[in-house]
Protein backbone atom coordinates (compact mmCIF):
# COMPACT_ATOMS: atom_id res chain seq x y z
CA UNK A 1 0.00 0.00 0.00
CA UNK A 2 2.09 2.87 -1.13
CA UNK A 3 2.65 6.22 0.63
CA UNK A 4 1.00 5.47 3.84
CA UNK A 5 3.16 5.65 6.85
CA UNK A 6 2.31 2.71 9.35
CA UNK A 7 1.36 3.62 12.99
CA UNK A 8 3.37 1.43 15.88
CA UNK A 9 2.58 -1.76 17.12
CA UNK A 10 3.36 -2.08 21.36
CA UNK A 11 3.61 -5.17 23.68
CA UNK A 12 3.87 -5.99 27.46
CA UNK A 13 3.84 -9.10 29.59
CA UNK A 14 4.13 -9.80 33.19
CA UNK A 15 4.90 -12.67 34.97
CA UNK A 16 4.26 -13.78 38.89
CA UNK A 17 7.68 -15.30 38.42
CA UNK A 18 11.06 -14.45 37.02
CA UNK A 19 11.91 -16.02 33.58
CA UNK A 20 13.59 -15.14 30.35
CA UNK A 21 10.72 -12.22 29.69
CA UNK A 22 12.87 -10.56 27.10
CA UNK A 23 12.37 -13.51 24.78
CA UNK A 24 8.76 -13.38 25.17
CA UNK A 25 8.61 -9.28 24.56
CA UNK A 26 10.97 -10.46 21.10
CA UNK A 27 8.41 -12.75 19.69
CA UNK A 28 5.63 -10.76 20.36
CA UNK A 29 7.32 -7.31 18.60
CA UNK A 30 8.30 -10.19 15.62
CA UNK A 31 4.42 -11.05 14.98
CA UNK A 32 4.04 -7.31 15.12
CA UNK A 33 6.96 -6.15 12.78
CA UNK A 34 4.14 -5.18 10.10
CA UNK A 35 3.40 -1.81 12.26
CA UNK A 36 6.89 -0.72 12.00
CA UNK A 37 9.69 -1.20 10.53
CA UNK A 38 11.92 1.76 11.53
CA UNK A 39 12.98 0.79 15.05
CA UNK A 40 12.54 -1.30 18.37
CA UNK A 41 12.97 -1.65 21.97
CA UNK A 42 12.21 -3.54 24.53
CA UNK A 43 12.54 -2.64 28.36
CA UNK A 44 12.68 -5.56 31.49
CA UNK A 45 12.03 -4.80 34.72
CA UNK A 46 13.65 -6.92 37.34
CA UNK A 47 12.44 -5.56 40.93
CA UNK A 48 12.43 -2.89 39.86
CA UNK A 49 15.28 -2.27 38.21
CA UNK A 50 14.55 -1.36 34.52
CA UNK A 51 16.99 -2.66 31.23
CA UNK A 52 16.82 -1.29 28.20
CA UNK A 53 17.78 -1.75 24.68
CA UNK A 54 16.30 0.03 21.73
CA UNK A 55 17.73 0.66 18.44
CA UNK A 56 16.95 1.17 14.35
CA UNK A 57 15.83 -1.70 12.39
CA UNK A 58 14.17 -4.61 12.35
CA UNK A 59 13.07 -6.83 15.72
CA UNK A 60 15.54 -9.94 14.32
CA UNK A 61 17.96 -6.85 13.53
CA UNK A 62 18.43 -5.22 16.89
CA UNK A 63 17.66 -7.97 18.96
CA UNK A 64 20.59 -10.58 18.49
CA UNK A 65 21.03 -13.46 20.75
CA UNK A 66 23.62 -11.85 23.00
CA UNK A 67 21.24 -8.74 23.46
CA UNK A 68 18.55 -10.66 24.53
CA UNK A 69 20.69 -12.39 26.95
CA UNK A 70 21.73 -9.25 28.15
CA UNK A 71 18.70 -7.95 29.28
CA UNK A 72 18.34 -10.69 31.90
CA UNK A 73 15.41 -12.15 33.42
CA UNK A 74 12.66 -10.20 34.79
CA UNK A 75 8.59 -10.08 35.42
CA UNK A 76 7.64 -7.42 33.35
CA UNK A 77 8.51 -6.19 29.93
CA UNK A 78 7.20 -3.58 27.18
CA UNK A 79 8.19 -3.63 24.01
CA UNK A 80 7.25 -1.32 20.51
CA UNK A 81 7.90 -1.23 16.86
CA UNK A 82 8.13 1.96 15.51
CA UNK A 83 7.20 3.91 12.25
CA UNK A 84 7.08 7.49 13.03
CA UNK A 85 4.49 9.64 11.60
CA UNK A 86 5.72 12.24 14.01
CA UNK A 87 9.45 12.90 14.79
CA UNK A 88 13.20 12.23 12.71
CA UNK A 89 14.13 8.92 11.94
CA UNK A 90 16.90 8.58 15.01
CA UNK A 91 17.53 6.18 17.50
CA UNK A 92 16.19 8.63 20.15
CA UNK A 93 12.55 8.06 18.77
CA UNK A 94 13.05 5.26 19.39
CA UNK A 95 10.43 3.25 22.08
CA UNK A 96 9.80 2.49 24.99
CA UNK A 97 10.43 6.11 26.43
CA UNK A 98 12.50 5.46 29.45
CA UNK A 99 12.10 7.97 32.30
CA UNK A 100 13.75 7.94 35.90
CA UNK A 101 11.96 10.38 38.43
CA UNK A 102 11.61 10.89 42.11
CA UNK A 103 8.70 8.34 42.50
CA UNK A 104 10.51 5.44 40.58
CA UNK A 105 11.50 4.69 37.11
CA UNK A 106 9.15 4.19 33.93
CA UNK A 107 8.77 2.97 30.96
CA UNK A 108 6.10 3.94 27.86
CA UNK A 109 5.15 2.51 24.58
CA UNK A 110 2.65 4.26 22.33
CA UNK A 111 0.68 3.82 19.30
CA UNK A 112 -0.92 7.01 18.13
CA UNK A 113 -0.95 10.66 17.68
CA UNK A 114 -1.78 13.24 20.07
CA UNK A 115 -3.00 16.12 17.95
CA UNK A 116 -2.42 18.41 20.60
CA UNK A 117 1.34 17.46 21.32
CA UNK A 118 3.41 20.30 20.62
CA UNK A 119 0.76 22.34 22.83
CA UNK A 120 1.27 20.12 26.12
CA UNK A 121 5.04 20.47 25.00
CA UNK A 122 5.78 23.63 24.46
CA UNK A 123 3.60 23.83 28.11
CA UNK A 124 6.41 21.62 29.56
CA UNK A 125 9.32 23.30 28.27
CA UNK A 126 8.35 26.55 29.61
CA UNK A 127 8.25 24.65 33.31
CA UNK A 128 11.99 23.61 32.67
CA UNK A 129 11.68 19.89 31.21
CA UNK A 130 13.88 19.10 28.47
CA UNK A 131 13.49 16.92 25.45
CA UNK A 132 15.78 14.05 23.57
CA UNK A 133 13.18 13.08 21.06
CA UNK A 134 10.89 14.80 18.78
CA UNK A 135 8.18 12.14 19.35
CA UNK A 136 4.77 12.41 21.12
CA UNK A 137 5.64 9.97 23.57
CA UNK A 138 8.34 11.54 25.55
CA UNK A 139 5.28 14.31 25.79
CA UNK A 140 3.06 11.82 27.22
CA UNK A 141 5.83 10.10 29.56
CA UNK A 142 6.35 13.72 30.91
CA UNK A 143 2.87 14.43 31.52
CA UNK A 144 2.69 11.60 33.47
CA UNK A 145 5.57 12.04 35.51
CA UNK A 146 4.03 15.27 36.50
CA UNK A 147 0.67 13.55 37.51
CA UNK A 148 2.83 11.31 39.71
CA UNK A 149 3.91 14.33 42.01
CA UNK A 150 0.39 15.44 42.47
CA UNK A 151 -1.39 11.34 42.96
CA UNK A 152 -0.75 8.68 44.98
CA UNK A 153 -0.56 5.79 41.99
CA UNK A 154 0.80 5.50 38.24
CA UNK A 155 -2.47 4.53 37.70
CA UNK A 156 -3.76 7.75 39.17
CA UNK A 157 -1.50 9.80 37.03
CA UNK A 158 -2.23 8.30 34.03
CA UNK A 159 -5.68 9.34 34.51
CA UNK A 160 -5.33 12.62 35.66
CA UNK A 161 -2.47 13.04 32.35
CA UNK A 162 -5.40 11.71 30.05
CA UNK A 163 -7.77 14.87 31.01
CA UNK A 164 -4.52 17.07 28.85
CA UNK A 165 -4.59 13.95 26.02
CA UNK A 166 -6.69 14.74 22.51
CA UNK A 167 -6.15 12.87 19.80
CA UNK A 168 -5.22 9.02 19.36
CA UNK A 169 -2.89 6.43 22.25
CA UNK A 170 -3.08 3.17 23.18
CA UNK A 171 0.08 2.64 26.08
CA UNK A 172 1.34 0.34 27.51
CA UNK A 173 3.45 1.78 30.85
CA UNK A 174 5.46 -0.03 33.21
CA UNK A 175 6.04 0.90 36.69
CA UNK A 176 8.38 -0.85 38.97
CA UNK A 177 6.06 -2.94 40.16
CA UNK A 178 2.77 -2.80 37.25
CA UNK A 179 1.95 -2.84 33.89
CA UNK A 180 -0.86 -0.42 32.53
CA UNK A 181 -2.77 -0.69 29.37
CA UNK A 182 -4.15 2.72 28.72
CA UNK A 183 -6.52 3.09 25.16
CA UNK A 184 -8.14 6.18 24.79
CA UNK A 185 -11.36 7.54 24.50
CA UNK A 186 -12.31 6.56 21.07
CA UNK A 187 -10.44 3.23 20.89
CA UNK A 188 -9.06 5.15 17.34
CA UNK A 189 -5.93 2.66 17.97
CA UNK A 190 -6.56 -0.86 18.81
CA UNK A 191 -5.42 -2.84 22.28
CA UNK A 192 -5.97 -6.08 23.78
CA UNK A 193 -5.15 -8.21 26.46
CA UNK A 194 -4.81 -12.13 27.18
CA UNK A 195 -3.03 -14.87 29.63
CA UNK A 196 -0.96 -17.87 28.96
CA UNK A 197 -1.46 -21.31 30.71
CA UNK A 198 0.79 -20.57 33.57
CA UNK A 199 -0.63 -17.14 34.61
CA UNK A 200 1.37 -14.48 32.27
CA UNK A 201 -0.94 -11.62 31.08
CA UNK A 202 0.10 -10.32 27.73
CA UNK A 203 -1.24 -6.87 25.99
CA UNK A 204 -0.24 -5.87 22.30
CA UNK A 205 -1.46 -4.03 19.47
CA UNK A 206 -3.04 -7.16 17.99
CA UNK A 207 -4.20 -10.50 18.69
CA UNK A 208 -1.43 -12.17 16.24
CA UNK A 209 0.97 -10.98 18.73
CA UNK A 210 -0.64 -12.75 21.61
CA UNK A 211 -1.07 -16.24 19.74
CA UNK A 212 3.00 -15.64 18.76
CA UNK A 213 3.35 -16.44 22.90
CA UNK A 214 0.93 -18.59 23.43
CA UNK A 215 -1.52 -16.54 25.26
CA UNK A 216 -5.00 -16.61 25.17
CA UNK A 217 -7.28 -13.78 24.37
CA UNK A 218 -9.37 -12.65 26.82
CA UNK A 219 -10.93 -9.24 25.31
CA UNK A 220 -9.94 -5.94 23.55
CA UNK A 221 -9.25 -2.60 25.85
CA UNK A 222 -11.99 -0.87 25.17
CA UNK A 223 -12.08 2.72 24.20
CA UNK A 224 -11.28 5.09 27.52
CA UNK A 225 -9.94 2.12 29.39
CA UNK A 226 -7.04 1.82 31.78
CA UNK A 227 -6.14 -1.77 33.34
CA UNK A 228 -3.80 -2.07 36.14
CA UNK A 229 -2.08 -5.44 35.59
CA UNK A 230 -0.01 -6.72 39.05
CA UNK A 231 2.58 -9.69 39.60
CA UNK A 232 0.23 -11.02 41.99
CA UNK A 233 -3.37 -10.14 41.43
CA UNK A 234 -6.05 -10.12 38.76
CA UNK A 235 -6.10 -7.12 36.37
CA UNK A 236 -7.83 -4.40 37.91
CA UNK A 237 -9.95 -1.99 35.81
CA UNK A 238 -10.39 1.40 36.65
CA UNK A 239 -12.86 3.90 34.27
CA UNK A 240 -13.22 6.62 36.93
CA UNK A 241 -12.35 10.44 35.52
CA UNK A 242 -12.16 8.66 31.98
CA UNK A 243 -14.76 10.76 29.62
CA UNK A 244 -15.10 7.23 27.34
CA UNK A 245 -17.05 8.48 24.18
CA UNK A 246 -18.24 6.30 21.31
CA UNK A 247 -16.22 3.93 19.48
CA UNK A 248 -14.48 5.15 16.72
CA UNK A 249 -11.56 2.58 15.43
CA UNK A 250 -9.64 3.61 12.50
CA UNK A 251 -11.40 1.64 9.72
CA UNK A 252 -7.69 1.16 7.98
CA UNK A 253 -6.44 -0.88 10.97
CA UNK A 254 -9.07 -3.47 9.15
CA UNK A 255 -8.31 -2.53 5.14
CA UNK A 256 -4.23 -2.30 5.60
CA UNK A 257 -2.67 -1.99 8.62
CA UNK A 258 -3.34 -4.90 11.00
CA UNK A 259 -2.41 -8.56 10.04
CA UNK A 260 -5.27 -10.93 8.44
CA UNK A 261 -4.99 -13.34 11.35
CA UNK A 262 -5.50 -10.88 13.57
CA UNK A 263 -9.34 -9.82 15.37
CA UNK A 264 -9.47 -6.75 16.32
CA UNK A 265 -12.99 -4.85 18.56
CA UNK A 266 -14.63 -8.36 17.53
CA UNK A 267 -14.14 -7.96 13.80
CA UNK A 268 -11.90 -10.91 11.85
CA UNK A 269 -9.81 -9.00 9.37
CA UNK A 270 -9.01 -11.17 7.03
CA UNK A 271 -12.82 -11.51 6.58
CA UNK A 272 -13.10 -8.15 6.69
CA UNK A 273 -11.12 -7.62 3.11
CA UNK A 274 -12.52 -10.64 1.75
CA UNK A 275 -15.85 -8.97 2.12
CA UNK A 276 -14.69 -6.14 0.62
CA UNK A 277 -13.26 -8.00 -2.47
CA UNK A 278 -17.27 -9.42 -2.68
CA UNK A 279 -18.99 -5.81 -2.61
CA UNK A 280 -16.43 -4.40 -4.97
CA UNK A 281 -17.21 -7.52 -7.42
CA UNK A 282 -20.68 -6.66 -6.97
CA UNK A 283 -20.35 -2.75 -7.51
CA UNK A 284 -17.38 -3.20 -10.66
CA UNK A 285 -17.86 -6.05 -12.35
CA UNK A 286 -15.80 -6.46 -15.50
CA UNK A 287 -15.14 -9.58 -18.05
CA UNK A 288 -11.67 -10.71 -17.55
CA UNK A 289 -9.50 -13.61 -17.20
CA UNK A 290 -8.01 -13.99 -14.12
CA UNK A 291 -7.77 -11.83 -10.52
CA UNK A 292 -4.68 -11.58 -9.17
CA UNK A 293 -3.88 -9.80 -5.49
CA UNK A 294 -1.19 -7.24 -4.46
CA UNK A 295 0.57 -9.03 -2.09
CA UNK A 296 0.13 -8.84 0.54
CA UNK A 297 -2.80 -6.47 1.63
CA UNK A 298 -4.02 -7.32 -1.31
CA UNK A 299 -4.83 -10.80 -1.31
CA UNK A 300 -8.14 -11.22 0.97
CA UNK A 301 -9.85 -8.87 -1.24
CA UNK A 302 -8.71 -10.50 -4.01
CA UNK A 303 -10.22 -14.27 -2.74
CA UNK A 304 -13.53 -12.64 -2.05
CA UNK A 305 -13.35 -10.36 -5.82
CA UNK A 306 -13.13 -13.56 -7.46
CA UNK A 307 -15.48 -16.17 -5.36
CA UNK A 308 -18.20 -13.14 -5.94
CA UNK A 309 -17.66 -13.03 -9.78
CA UNK A 310 -16.41 -16.19 -10.69
CA UNK A 311 -12.86 -15.50 -11.98
CA UNK A 312 -10.53 -17.49 -11.31
CA UNK A 313 -8.06 -15.97 -8.78
CA UNK A 314 -4.37 -16.61 -9.61
CA UNK A 315 -1.15 -15.87 -7.73
CA UNK A 316 0.45 -13.23 -10.13
CA UNK A 317 3.38 -11.63 -8.24
CA UNK A 318 6.37 -13.56 -6.23
CA UNK A 319 7.30 -11.49 -3.55
CA UNK A 320 10.37 -11.30 -1.96
CA UNK A 321 9.97 -12.07 2.05
CA UNK A 322 13.62 -9.96 2.90
CA UNK A 323 11.88 -6.79 1.61
CA UNK A 324 9.76 -5.20 4.14
CA UNK A 325 6.37 -3.12 3.34
CA UNK A 326 7.40 -0.48 0.83
CA UNK A 327 5.29 2.17 2.06
CA UNK A 328 7.37 2.24 5.92
CA UNK A 329 10.44 3.37 4.22
CA UNK A 330 11.18 6.54 4.72
CA UNK A 331 11.14 8.97 1.40
CA UNK A 332 8.91 8.64 -1.65
CA UNK A 333 12.01 7.61 -4.21
CA UNK A 334 12.95 5.10 -1.78
CA UNK A 335 9.68 3.37 -1.76
CA UNK A 336 9.13 3.56 -5.25
CA UNK A 337 12.51 2.05 -5.77
CA UNK A 338 11.55 -1.02 -3.41
CA UNK A 339 8.79 -1.89 -5.65
CA UNK A 340 10.86 -2.51 -7.99
CA UNK A 341 12.83 -5.66 -6.26
CA UNK A 342 9.60 -6.17 -3.35
CA UNK A 343 7.79 -7.50 -6.35
CA UNK A 344 8.22 -9.32 -9.60
CA UNK A 345 5.00 -10.74 -12.30
CA UNK A 346 5.16 -14.24 -12.82
CA UNK A 347 4.43 -13.42 -17.09
CA UNK A 348 3.13 -17.06 -17.44
CA UNK A 349 0.07 -16.40 -15.03
CA UNK A 350 -0.86 -13.03 -17.02
CA UNK A 351 0.26 -12.99 -20.81
CA UNK A 352 -2.53 -12.57 -22.42
CA UNK A 353 -4.63 -12.36 -19.98
CA UNK A 354 -7.27 -9.39 -18.78
CA UNK A 355 -6.55 -9.32 -15.07
CA UNK A 356 -8.17 -7.50 -12.92
CA UNK A 357 -5.64 -6.18 -9.98
CA UNK A 358 -6.73 -5.75 -6.43
CA UNK A 359 -4.73 -3.59 -4.09
CA UNK A 360 -5.96 -2.31 -0.69
CA UNK A 361 -5.47 1.44 -1.35
CA UNK A 362 -4.06 4.48 -3.88
CA UNK A 363 -2.54 7.29 -2.30
CA UNK A 364 0.32 9.20 -4.60
CA UNK A 365 -0.70 6.45 -7.06
CA UNK A 366 2.80 6.00 -8.65
CA UNK A 367 3.33 2.52 -6.75
CA UNK A 368 0.36 1.44 -8.80
CA UNK A 369 1.53 3.16 -11.73
CA UNK A 370 4.54 0.70 -11.55
CA UNK A 371 2.83 -2.07 -10.88
CA UNK A 372 0.25 -1.62 -13.48
CA UNK A 373 3.43 -0.96 -16.16
CA UNK A 374 4.94 -4.55 -14.72
CA UNK A 375 1.78 -6.53 -15.09
CA UNK A 376 1.68 -5.44 -19.00
CA UNK A 377 5.38 -5.58 -19.31
CA UNK A 378 4.68 -9.18 -18.61
CA UNK A 379 2.11 -9.36 -21.40
CA UNK A 380 -1.15 -8.55 -19.33
CA UNK A 381 -3.76 -7.43 -22.27
CA UNK A 382 -5.70 -5.28 -19.96
CA UNK A 383 -5.69 -4.33 -16.25
CA UNK A 384 -8.63 -3.49 -14.67
CA UNK A 385 -7.79 -2.04 -11.04
CA UNK A 386 -9.71 -2.47 -8.16
CA UNK A 387 -9.45 -0.51 -4.45
CA UNK A 388 -10.58 -2.24 -1.61
CA UNK A 389 -10.88 1.21 0.19
CA UNK A 390 -12.13 4.88 -0.77
CA UNK A 391 -10.69 7.86 -2.25
CA UNK A 392 -8.34 9.53 0.25
CA UNK A 393 -10.06 13.38 0.48
CA UNK A 394 -8.30 14.18 3.71
CA UNK A 395 -5.26 14.53 5.96
CA UNK A 396 -5.27 11.94 9.16
CA UNK A 397 -3.46 13.24 12.55
CA UNK A 398 -3.96 10.15 14.48
CA UNK A 399 -1.40 8.33 13.58
CA UNK A 400 -1.13 7.84 9.42
CA UNK A 401 0.97 9.91 7.49
CA UNK A 402 -1.56 11.76 5.42
CA UNK A 403 -0.51 15.48 6.54
CA UNK A 404 -1.29 17.20 2.96
CA UNK A 405 -3.78 16.59 0.62
CA UNK A 406 -1.74 17.84 -2.14
CA UNK A 407 -0.30 14.47 -2.33
CA UNK A 408 -3.19 12.33 -2.88
CA UNK A 409 -4.08 11.96 -6.32
CA UNK A 410 -7.59 11.23 -5.97
CA UNK A 411 -8.46 14.08 -3.79
CA UNK A 412 -6.82 16.70 -7.13
CA UNK A 413 -7.65 14.77 -9.85
CA UNK A 414 -11.03 12.92 -11.38
CA UNK A 415 -11.42 9.33 -11.95
CA UNK A 416 -10.75 9.22 -15.72
CA UNK A 417 -7.42 11.02 -14.65
CA UNK A 418 -6.04 8.79 -11.67
CA UNK A 419 -7.05 6.00 -14.16
CA UNK A 420 -4.83 7.52 -17.24
CA UNK A 421 -2.13 8.21 -14.64
CA UNK A 422 -1.98 5.03 -13.22
CA UNK A 423 -2.33 3.35 -16.80
CA UNK A 424 -4.95 0.75 -16.00
CA UNK A 425 -7.73 -0.21 -18.41
CA UNK A 426 -10.34 0.62 -15.78
CA UNK A 427 -10.32 1.28 -12.01
CA UNK A 428 -12.76 1.27 -9.13
CA UNK A 429 -12.46 2.32 -5.17
CA UNK A 430 -14.71 0.91 -2.76
CA UNK A 431 -17.68 3.19 -2.05
CA UNK A 432 -17.60 4.90 1.51
CA UNK A 433 -21.51 4.20 1.75
CA UNK A 434 -20.51 0.26 1.63
CA UNK A 435 -17.78 0.56 4.66
CA UNK A 436 -20.33 -1.07 7.27
CA UNK A 437 -21.33 -3.87 4.54
CA UNK A 438 -16.57 -4.56 4.84
CA UNK A 439 -16.67 -4.83 8.78
CA UNK A 440 -20.59 -6.35 8.69
CA UNK A 441 -21.85 -4.71 12.07
CA UNK A 442 -23.46 -0.89 12.98
CA UNK A 443 -20.39 -0.18 14.56
CA UNK A 444 -19.06 3.17 14.21
CA UNK A 445 -15.36 3.86 12.73
CA UNK A 446 -13.00 6.64 12.18
CA UNK A 447 -12.83 7.06 8.86
CA UNK A 448 -12.12 10.87 8.58
CA UNK A 449 -9.10 10.01 5.84
CA UNK A 450 -12.24 9.53 3.72
CA UNK A 451 -14.71 11.98 4.66
CA UNK A 452 -12.84 14.71 6.53
CA UNK A 453 -15.12 13.96 9.50
CA UNK A 454 -13.02 13.45 12.64
CA UNK A 455 -14.29 12.05 15.39
CA UNK A 456 -12.84 13.77 17.97
CA UNK A 457 -13.13 16.86 16.52
CA UNK A 458 -11.92 18.56 13.67
CA UNK A 459 -8.38 19.12 14.18
CA UNK A 460 -7.61 20.55 11.33
CA UNK A 461 -6.13 23.72 12.46
CA UNK A 462 -4.16 22.09 15.21
CA UNK A 463 -2.93 19.50 13.28
CA UNK A 464 -1.31 22.06 10.45
CA UNK A 465 0.13 23.58 13.39
CA UNK A 466 1.54 20.51 14.41
CA UNK A 467 3.05 19.68 11.11
CA UNK A 468 4.29 22.89 10.65
CA UNK A 469 6.12 22.39 14.31
CA UNK A 470 7.44 19.05 13.26
CA UNK A 471 9.18 20.53 10.11
CA UNK A 472 11.64 23.05 12.66
CA UNK A 473 12.01 20.54 15.45
CA UNK A 474 13.80 18.21 13.05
Amino acid sequence: MPGIKEKCGVFGVISPEKYNIAGTAYYGLYSLQHRGQESCGIVVNEDGVFTAHKDLGQVNEVFQPTVLDSLGPGQIAVGHVRYGTTGATDRANAQPIMVNHIKGSMAVAHNGNLTNSFELRQALELKGSIFHSTSDTEVIAYCITRARLETNSIEEAILKAMDGFEGAYSLVVMSPAKMIAVRDPFGLRPLCYGQTEDGRYVVASESCALDAVSAKFIRDVEPGEVIVFTTDKEPKLLREKCNTQEQHTCIFEYIYFARPDSVIDGIDVHEARVNAGRILAKTYPVDADIVIGVPDSGLDAAIGYSKESGIPYGIGFVKNKYIGRTFISPGQEHRENLVNIKLNVISSVVSGKRVVLIDDSVVRGTTSKRIVKKLKEAGASEVHLRLASPTFVAPCYYGTDIPDTSTLIAANNSLEEVRDFIGCDSIGFYKTEDLPLMLDCSKKFCQACFTGEYPAGSPAVRGKYRFEKKRKLE
